[in-house]
């Protein structure tokens, strides 16, 4: 897919302004949040944690015809970069409950990250009944069309997806998302700022709002509200975060990468 290409003026001065040298968060394994929402870019400092795919495979060992610990595992290993894995383990759950919009949405999403688009569509869709439309499985078709190259129809589902749900934050998320990838910040930001004030968005809204302000060049307000009401490590982590990714000259393609929340 090809992205417009940042600024190279702004990402040179945001290299200079916050420094490099840090590890990337996209790229390192999300401490918390769960993946399952989404749409998201960063961490999700008040989720719980997702879990190593060692101690979920002691689980899943125990108990593996139960879908929450599948899904947890599943969870678990997309973090740490092996979706392929996770495929695995979300087939044989899906053979269980074929008809569940959760599970059809996270297998479809697992697909997708294994760069079988094809495939990861045709669960989607299938288990997507045009007569009762589920907004998790018309969000999580938009992620894959975002994925192939397709914004303007990847929108056209988010905005459907947000008729099903209003104003639902992980929708909001994905339909920014959307436009961050196209390097069309300010609409981006709009988005992002509606999903922020709602009472169910989790921290990995807001701090995909700080990145998409830090892109547009105002480093002290992402600071702001990469920390605002958070306890100090959690705060620490946001900016550290917030300074990995405007430091990295290939920053859409992370974006593209880690901003998914589910």
């Amino acid at each position: 897919m090809q992205r417009p290409p940042a600024p190279a003026k702004l990402l040179v001065t945001v290299a200079v302004a916050l420094g490099l040298g840090l590890s990337l968060a996209g790229c390192a394994k999300p401490r918390n949040g769960d993946p399952e929402t989404t749409g998201s870019i960063g961490l999700a400092p008040d989720q719980g944690p997702v879990g190593t795919p060692a101690e979920w495979t002691e689980r899943y060992k125990a108990n593996p015809d139960d879908p929450s610990v599948a899904m947890g595992f599943a969870r678990a290993l997309r973090a740490d970069g092996r979706a392929a894995q996770a495929v695995d383990v979300l087939q044989r759950t899906m053979v269980q409950r074929p008809n569940d919009p959760v599970i059809s949405s996270a297998y479809g999403k697992a697909l997708a990250e294994k760069g079988d688009f094809d495939a990861a569509l045709k669960v989607i869709r299938s288990a997507n009944s045009p007569r009762t439309p589920d907004w998790r499985l018309t969000s999580a078709e938009g992620a894959i069309l975002d994925q192939m190259g397709q914004p303007e129809a990847a929108r056209r589902l988010y905005e459907t997806a947000l008729k099903l749900a209003p104003e639902e934050p992980t929708v909001l998320n994905n339909y920014a998302l959307s436009y961050t990838l196209t390097n069309e910040l300010p609409q981006a930001e709009r988005i992002l700022r509606r999903a922020a004030v709602d009472p169910r968005a989790d921290g990995r809204i807001r701090q995909n709002l700080a990145l998409v302000v830090g892109l547009q060049g105002r480093f002290d307000e992402a600071t702001r509200i990469a920390t605002e009401a958070l306890p100090k490590d959690q705060a620490e982590a946001n900016v550290a975060y917030l300074k990995s990714m405007l430091s990295q000259p290939n920053t859409w393609k992370q974006i593209e990468k880690s901003g998914r929340t589910g």
